[in-house]
């Protein structure tokens, strides 16, 4: 079984990044969204090939599909599954955003279970791969439908449900509703991996125990800190959870910017990476005023400048992470 997962993140979760979480102890991770209509009307446009692309050290990686036709879907899965890249297939039945939930896609199907339901049975059809389901625990509090609509999943063929702990209506906002984790997982035989407020290796485990869950998804948890997976790890097999030093944040930083410097033009690679640094030196004293300054580097060079001068500040400052 594969414990733990990296989330797909539209924008951040991209081969590199995900390279770095495995390295860290990251098990499975998922593609960012892909749109199964953009895939069969487009699938040579740049944006997809960039979506699908899988990187060398990338030991397992699961594809996710999103859309709210169960032929196009099916389709598409069908399709990919020939390619022979991929570990699996992940329907997208969670995403909260307004265009894609309000149009019938994401957590949108959430509000037709039998749709749904139709969408998976004949993406099982349609894939040589494996599929699974990534749902929220229903659309609003007046309807939340997560252990009937698993019940669904799992009779028509999904092999594997995520479940995020909060409703489309609560986007990010409030408490991850674990309970309800819980109560999807004991309705169903399939395993279920459990999503929401996984910050660190002490919640992330307590929340499996307590939910008797098969494994656990961090997403906003691993933003700038792929070192979580080394430190969940770590705390189930009891040992001390190793400290994040301020030379591995460093060098952390830089092998991420100048991944992304080989692959992508440097324009979009400043751009991209300013995100990532952020998250990088949270938690450090005097980020705000470094991070305006990375916000208007121009180029690479600059941006390497004032990190070097920053954490040599930290270091000379006793800063100890």
């Amino acid at each position: 079984m594969y414990k733990y997962r990296l989330a797909p993140m539209c924008g951040i979760t991209d081969h590199i990044y995900r390279t770095l979480c495995y390295e860290q102890g990251c098990e499975t991770a998922y593609t960012e969204m892909i749109s199964a209509m953009g895939y069969l009307c487009a699938p040579e446009q740049r944006a997809t090939r960039e979506l699908m692309v899988r990187g060398e050290k990338e030991p397992r990686l699961i594809l996710q599909l999103f859309g709210k036709d169960p032929d196009i879907v099916a389709k598409a899965a069908g399709r990919i599954s020939e390619l022979g890249i991929y570990d699996g297939i992940d329907l997208n039945m969670g995403c909260p955003a307004r265009k894609i939930a309000c149009s019938g896609e994401g957590c949108g199907l959430m509000k037709e279970p039998e749709k749904a339901g139709e969408m998976i049975r004949k993406t099982v059809a349609a894939a040589s791969l494996p599929v699974s389901v990534k749902m929220r625990i229903g659309w609003d509090s007046d309807h939340i439908n997560a252990v009937s609509f698993a019940r669904i999943a799992e009779e028509a063929g999904a092999k594997e449900i995520t479940v995020h702990g909060r409703t489309r209506e609560q986007q990010y906002s409030g408490m991850a509703d674990w309970e309800t984790i819980r109560a999807v997982k004991e309705s169903v035989r399939i395993p279920v991996i459990g999503n929401g407020d996984l910050f660190n290796a002490k919640d992330t485990l307590n929340r499996m125990h307590e939910s008797g869950t098969d494994g656990a998804m961090i997403g906003r948890g691993a933003l700038g800190n792929p070192w979580i997976f080394r430190e969940i790890k770590a705390a189930e097999k009891g040992l001390n959870i190793p400290t994040v030093t301020l030379e591995e944040r460093r060098d952390m930083i830089l092998r991420h910017y100048r991944m992304m410097l080989a692959e992508r033009p440097a324009k979009i690679a400043v751009r991209e990476m300013r995100k990532h640094i952020g998250w990088y030196l949270h938690g450090l004293r005097g980020i705000s005023r470094v991070r305006d300054e990375i916000n208007h580097c121009p180029d690479a060079d600059s941006t390497f400048a004032v990190l070097e001068r920053f954490f040599r500040e930290q270091k000379q400052a006793g800063q100890p992470i």
